[in-house]
C-alpha cells in the first residue's frame, strides 16, 4: 500500500490520547477509536507512522497491532486472556531444570532461583521446582495468587504481558518485563538460557539466530508498550 497521508500529529481526546492522520483520528482494525491512555504511547505510534516511506510496511506497526489488541480483544475480555496467560505459571520454564548434578542444571539454578525466588517474595506465592520435563502441578494459592494479580491489570499491560509470557514460556519473565527499569535484554537471555546453552555445545546456526533475534525484538517491544501505556 501506497503512503496516502502527510501529517501525523497527536490529539488529546477524552482522557486518552489518539494518533491522526492530516486531522483525522485513527481507528482499530475492529472499528474501535483508536484512544491510547498516555501521550507517550502515542507519540510512540505516531513515530510508527511518520517513519513509513513511500510503501507502508505492515510489519513496522508493532505498538499500533498491540494497541488494537489491546482495545479489541482484551479490555472487553479481560477473563479470556488471564485464563489463557495462566498455563504460563502452570507449566512455567524457570521451574524446569536439568538434573541438579548436571552443568545445564547448576546453570539454571544460578541464573532461575534469583528470579523466582524475587518472584515467590513479591507476591507471597511458592512454585514448585521440577528436576526433568515431567509435569508436576504448581501449589493451587500459587496460581490463584498470580490470577488475582493478573484480573487488576489494565488491558494494556494485559496485552503486552500476553506476548511477552508466551514468547519467554514463562509468566514470572512475562510480569517481569512490564515492569518499569526492568532489564529485559537479561530476562531474555534467561527465557533463553538452555537455548543458548545448545549454542555453546553446538554452535551457531544462522536461522536460529535470526529467529532468536526477531523475538527478542518483540519481546523487547511489548515491554516497552507496556512501559509506554503505564499512566
Amino acid at each position: 500500500m501506497k503512503r496516502f497521508y502527510k501529517a501525523v500529529t497527536v490529539a488529546v481526546e477524552g482522557s486518552g490520547f489518539r494518533v491522526m492522520l492530516d486531522g483525522r483520528g485513527l481507528r482499530t482494525v475492529g472499528g474501535a477509536p483508536q484512544i491510547v491512555p498516555t501521550a507517550p504511547l502515542a507519540e510512540a505510534m505516531a513515530a510508527e507512522w511518520s517513519g513509513q516511506g513511500e510503501e507502508i510496511d505492515p510489519a513496522r506497526f508493532v505498538f499500533r497491532d498491540l494497541a488494537d489488541y489491546a482495545i479489541d480483544v482484551v479490555t472487553p475480555g479481560k477473563a479470556a486472556v488471564v485464563d489463557e496467560l495462566i498455563p504460563y505459571a502452570e507449566t512455567d520454564t524457570l521451574c524446569y531444570r536439568a538434573e541438579p548434578d548436571e552443568a545445564l542444571g547448576i546453570r539454571q539454578r544460578a541464573v532461575w532461583d534469583p528470579l523466582l525466588t524475587a518472584a515467590e517474595a513479591r507476591w507471597d506465592i511458592r512454585f514448585v521446582r521440577v528436576a526433568g520435563i515431567m509435569h508436576r502441578p504448581q501449589p493451587e494459592e500459587t496460581v490463584a495468587r498470580l490470577r488475582e494479580d493478573l484480573a487488576t491489570r489494565d488491558g494494556f499491560t494485559l496485552a503486552a504481558v500476553k506476548n511477552t509470557a508466551s514468547l519467554a514460556a514463562s509468566l514470572v519473565l512475562g510480569l517481569m518485563a512490564v515492569e518499569p527499569g526492568a532489564d529485559v535484554d537479561a530476562l531474555w537471555d534467561a527465557a533463553n538460557l538452555e537455548e543458548d546453552w545448545q549454542v555453546e555445545l553446538w554452535g551457531k546456526d544462522a536461522e536460529a539466530q535470526d529467529r532468536r533475534a526477531r523475538r527478542h525484538a518483540a519481546f523487547a517491544a511489548a515491554a516497552k508498550f507496556a512501559v509506554l501505556a503505564r499512566v
